[in-house]
């Protein structure tokens, strides 16, 4: 919680910082109200706008046994609260997770996840999700894209902050920080994004108990979540970094603000994971075979 209170703090003063050198005392005052805003409704209501964003429905023991049993296994195992669950009708393979923190929490697969992950994938996955909501880099980084998204209204609002001698970069000045302001902060929200992949992968594997499961998951979803369309992501792109891999179609350009870290190396993470010490759990928590 020290951390997302940090985080809070910093991109907060981030985004008056971006008001002030934008529009002086007024573009300072309004950046405030704006990030003080965000900042309340992401962290009482992101979960749910996001999971409404995807479409996504609620199941529960009665509509998706399989799924349930496992997540609620895997909880235990992490020693926190059985999240909400949620299933998104799309063919990509593909799953995120949600929430304030581990008592008020969410994961979200999708059907092209379901379809075409062993159960051992699903599981790797699943724990990778809950590894997120234990550590509460849901929150962090639903906050840090927040407040992203507040930095880039500033620059579209620019031109409109103060008079002349209230804006203390000059208009050229204040065209290039339009530029440039949400760049930065989108670099800053990403390469926090990557960090905490690493530390969720690594997590994930101590709850599922066998690296393996996860690295088979990523080599599969490395695969095919390029070649299937996810529209809803791709309306809204703010939340790609939610996702266990990026769920939108990246052209090269777009390395330089990868939400995640190449799929290669996290696997490669993971193999060496589990190569160095014997699997945690022997026995298949889920049994070896296709999902449905």
């Amino acid at each position: 919680m020290m951390r997302t209170y940090l985080l809070m703090a910093a991109m907060t003063a981030f985004v008056g910082a971006i008001g002030l050198l934008l529009g002086g005392q007024a573009g300072l005052l309004i950046a405030l109200v704006i990030a003080a805003g965000m900042n309340f409704y992401s962290y009482w209501n992101s979960d749910k706008a996001v999971l409404r964003m995807h479409g996504a429905r609620p199941v529960d023991g009665r509509s998706a046994p399989d799924l349930w049993d496992m997540t609620e296994t895997m909880a235990r195992r992490a020693g926190m609260p059985m999240p909400a669950l949620y299933i998104i009708e799309t063919e990509q393979p593909n799953a995120f997770a949600t929430g304030r923190n581990p008592e008020n929490a969410a994961v979200a697969v999708t059907q092209g996840l379901l379809r075409n992950m062993t159960r051992d994938e699903v599981a790797g996955v699943v724990a990778h999700e809950l590894a997120h909501i234990k550590n509460r880099d849901t929150l962090t980084m639903t906050i840090t894209a927040t407040l992203a998204g507040a930095v880039s209204m500033l620059a579209n609002f620019a031109l409109f902050f103060g008079g002349g001698r209230d804006r203390p970069m000059g208009l050229i000045g204040t065209i290039a920080m339009m530029i440039l302001a949400p760049l930065a902060a989108a670099m800053v929200q990403m390469a926090i994004s990557r960090v905490r992949e690493y530390e969720a992968d690594a997590e994930g594997a101590e709850i599922c108990g066998n690296p393996d499961w996860l690295a088979s998951a990523l080599a599969r979803l490395g695969k095919l979540s390029g070649r299937i369309d996810n529209i809803a992501a791709e309306r809204n792109p703010a939340t790609a970094h939610m996702f266990i891999v990026n769920p939108l179609h990246m052209q090269a350009v777009d390395s330089l603000f990868a939400t995640h870290p190449p799929i290669e190396k996290r696997i490669a993470k993971l193999r060496e994971m589990g190569g160095g010490r014997p699997s945690l759990v022997r026995s298949r928590l889920t049994g070896h075979g296709p999902w449905g």
